[in-house]
């Protein structure tokens, strides 16, 4: 039974009002040279253009190559960067033109997992002080007494002997590192987690852990992610539906079974059919689409479609034309003229 067959009828993601909406997000970064007189040269179209929706309780996966924008989308619905256009609509708000003093209660709502396990929590405190310092400084539990019973709570919840909180981060494995950076970002009762490659830097065996730890999760909390990710086969086994980033824009958004079964796109094509197959038979009958060329800069991205220059299927359109994230089917969007037949 795939992901989305999880979820009932009557508690259709698709009909669900959307907790977050992302409307032509941009985010462009200033390049700029001289010792003394700096000035703009140019930008980085890191973010160009990105719209999407998640609903309450569901999972989107963002996909695609390194340098592409996925973080940077991340970043930016965390306002840890201060988007230079678009909506960032969060239960209503927009909270990409809050003020600092505004974000704190965002804080609470939606909250983070890191990469790292291990730069993303602090070496010099213990798990205990680590978890609780969120419920102190929001004031969610002002009892020391009752923040250490939280913590006790928090880490049983995430697979964590409790007596871990009197150790520090080195003294616990990588997997271990990674549920307290979860059960931190559990601390605050959050609505909405961005994970950045959330299982990325740990081992395939502690890969799927995690996974499943995030899923029961999800279905215990109902809260909704963002999951942001290179890995394709995990991709598939959390997410609801998936989005495919290329040089800051989206190439394709579909349903998770209908995107890895159905790809439209030549770029989702061609990155679908670079993920191995266990079965050597398989495989070796298997036709590999291989790109020629580089991905462009994103300091001058090419103009028309971005992926024109190495896609197989390109048309003049293409070259003239920016394709917009358009209906192919049901649910399923594809900006590309020549799937759309434009």
């Amino acid at each position: 039974m795939s992901v989305a067959e999880t979820i009932g009828d009557e508690n259709s993601l698709a009909d669900a009002e959307p907790l977050l909406r992302v409307e032509g997000l941009k985010m462009h970064f200033p390049v700029t040279e001289g010792l003394f007189m700096r000035r703009t040269v140019g930008h980085v179209k890191a973010v160009d253009g990105v719209s999407f929706t998640i609903a309450p309780g569901e999972t989107l996966g963002l996909v695609g190559e390194s340098g592409c924008g996925k973080t940077t989308v991340g970043r930016c619905i965390l306002r840890l960067e201060n988007p230079g256009a678009g909506k960032v609509v969060f239960a209503g708000t927009d909270i990409a033109g809050m003020k600092a003093s505004e974000i704190s209660k965002l804080r609470q709502d939606v909250q983070v997992i890191f990469q790292d396990p291990f730069s993303s929590l602090n070496p010099r405190q213990k798990i205990g002080s680590i978890i609780s310092e969120p419920l102190r400084v929001h004031g969610i539990i002002k009892d020391p007494t009752k923040r250490r019973e939280r913590v006790a709570e928090l880490l049983r919840i995430c697979g964590l002997n409790p007596r871990f909180a009197d150790r520090y981060p080195h003294e616990m494995s990588g997997g271990q590192r990674q549920r307290v950076g979860i059960a931190r970002a559990l601390s605050v009762n959050p609505k909405f987690i961005v994970c950045d490659e959330a299982v990325s830097a740990l081992d395939v065996s502690i890969q799927a852990q995690v996974i499943n730890l995030l899923e029961d999760l999800r279905e215990q909390f109902n809260f909704s992610y963002l999951f942001i990710a290179h890995d394709l086969s995990v991709v598939r086994h959390i997410c609801h539906r998936v989005a495919v980033m290329y040089l800051g824009k989206i190439a394709e958004l579909a349903d998770c079974d209908e995107l890895f079964d159905n790809p439209r796109h030549p770029y989702t094509q061609a990155l679908l059919s670079a993920v191995p197959v266990p079965d050597p038979t398989v495989e070796e009958a298997r036709s590999h689409q291989i790109l020629e060329g580089e991905v462009p800069s994103p300091m001058n991205p090419p103009s028309g479609c971005v992926f024109h220059p190495r896609c197989p299927q390109a048309i003049e359109t293409c070259r003239r034309e920016v394709p917009e994230l358009q209906e192919f089917s049901p649910g399923h969007m594809v900006a590309c003229p020549v799937v759309l037949g434009k």
